[in-house]
């Protein structure tokens, strides 16, 4: 009995000691040639690879190319130091030094340096052979046989631009971590093809669902090569499950940054990504010139381009001195209402604001159903308001039966904003059952607290629709009144995004 039971535990800790003999980093970042930029490392070299390591990267990515005499070597380019790689035997490449000193790397010692830890992985580039196919695939089987014979089967997963590599590294190691990195094959597809990712250009994601449905398939997303914050952000928000960067000190930060890492997850968005008038499934309009309860002299346009229309990545508001019905003005004001409503969470909004004396361009969120009655008692959430008779400022608000402008009493709080015309800043707030927190770039500036004395305090525990729109004069934007020279003016949108907890 004694002996079974320490057969047992011998069992039990030789079990525990091997689950743990890995650590992998769990975060997005893949470092493109390995972390290089920041601290001038020859890209594909042994310490970018080192630095990638030191910094937590999840992986490190390299590229493999086979020279005339068929050594597996390291490098980027189809050329080293004006040296074709493939048509050059590797004696002649060592006559080359990296800038640091260091010869181009083997694969077998770039592999052999990545055993020495158990935290990054090594993702193992298979270039595309600009001789032949059958040599591409001659220089998957060896890769191949590199990773097995240094046992470093655990250490690597696979990328290339060439879908047979892919699947020819498959039928080797059945097992294997294989992603694609082109662009043009369906995530259905690669499934059936028993690759476990997709590794495309951000660009591809863009296109409506790519990301929820490959990931619905099983396959990891992960986007290459993404160096600037808009793009990290974007796919941070949409829950991808690595990114390849350039910059993978920047991606560290911006991950601490991100809405998800707070807990947040993506509900609804809309990223401007099309062409035209702006997605009918997301928003509508407030058509007419009724003046809107604040003697405004608009006249809000119906799905009309030449006020509200989607290009470059933008949705662009524009206000127009044009003649419409009993309007000397035109402009667009799109809503949400019964295309998305929603009851707290954050809401952020990428833009960039008109400038113009009389203008008066507004993010903001009204209640769908008017709970408790006609405005003020159901409530009004400004999120961005600003008037161009007063530069650079910009108001974040709430208007409720106890608390609105009309009686002198509304709760809010203005912020300089550096230069809000030519610079995007991220606008948005967070609501909560008790409290709706206001912020410009992630600053904090605004809390409204509920007093928990009922709806005329508190009527933010209903649906509320997203509102965007830019008004000209009016009470208050046209309190100085309209300069005419302001015209056209534009609010460029990148991005529309609510999350919930």
């Amino acid at each position: 009995m004694k002996r079974i039971l320490i057969s047992t535990l011998m069992l039990f800790f030789f079990t525990a000691s091997f689950g743990q003999k890995f650590n992998w980093n769990k975060n997005q970042v893949i470092a493109h040639r390995g972390a290089w930029k920041k601290n001038n490392f020859p890209q594909n070299s042994i310490a970018s690879l080192n630095e990638a390591v030191k910094l937590g990267c999840y992986g490190s990515e390299f590229d493999v190319w086979m020279t005339a005499d068929n050594i597996l070597v390291v490098n980027h380019d189809p050329e080293f130091q004006g040296l074709t790689i493939e048509k050059v035997n590797y004696a002649d490449l060592l006559t080359k030094n990296m800038s640091n000193g260091e010869k181009i790397p083997t694969l077998e010692a770039y592999l052999l340096a990545g055993k020495k830890q158990k935290t990054t992985k090594l993702i193992l580039e298979i270039k595309p052979s600009l001789i032949s196919k059958e040599r591409g695939i001659e220089v998957t089987n060896k890769c191949i046989e590199m990773v097995k014979k240094l046992k470093v089967t655990d250490w690597v997963e696979y990328i290339s631009f060439d879908y047979d590599y892919c699947k020819r590294i498959l039928t080797l190691l059945p097992n294997a971590k294989v992603a694609y990195l082109k662009g043009e094959i369906s995530a259905e597809q690669m499934k059936a093809d028993k690759l476990t990712g997709v590794d495309y250009h951000y660009s591809v994601y863009q296109k409506d669902n790519w990301i929820e449905n490959a990931q619905k398939l099983g396959l990891t997303v992960n986007a290459w090569t993404v160096n600037t914050v808009p793009e990290m952000q974007w796919l941070l928000a949409h829950n991808v499950e690595y990114i390849t960067t350039n910059e993978p000190e920047l991606l560290f930060d911006e991950i601490k940054k991100t809405p998800v890492a707070q807990g947040w997850k993506l509900k609804w968005a809309d990223e401007f990504d099309d062409a035209g008038l702006p997605l009918t499934k997301n928003w509508g309009y407030d058509v007419g010139g009724r003046g809107w309860g604040n003697n405004e002299l608009q006249y809000y346009t119906d799905a009309d381009t030449a006020n509200a229309v989607v290009k470059k990545g933008n949705l662009n508001i524009i206000a127009l001195k044009a003649d419409k019905e009993n309007r000397n003005y035109t402009s667009a004001r799109l809503v949400t209402k019964n295309k998305f409503d929603f009851k707290y969470g954050r809401v952020e909004v990428r833009a960039m604001l008109p400038k113009g004396r009389g203008l008066w361009p507004a993010i903001w969120a009204l209640p769908t159903d008017s709970k408790y009655g006609s405005w003020p008692r159901s409530g009004e959430i400004d999120i961005m308001e600003h008037v161009g008779y007063d530069p650079d400022s910009v108001h974040g608000t709430v208007h409720t039966e106890k608390f609105n402008h009309v009686i002198h009493t509304q709760v809010g709080k203005a912020l300089k904003v550096n230069n809000p015309y030519a610079t995007y800043h991220v606008y948005a707030i967070e609501w909560f059952t008790d409290h709706i927190d206001f912020f410009i770039d992630d600053q904090k500036y605004l809390t409204f607290k509920n007093t928990k004395k009922g709806s005329g305090d508190w009527p933010f525990d209903q649906n509320f629709h997203l509102i965007l729109n830019v008004a000209v004069g009016g009470d208050w934007g046209g309190k100085k009144g309209v300069d005419d020279a302001a015209f056209p003016a534009t609010m460029k949108v990148d991005y529309v995004r609510v999350f919930q907890k």
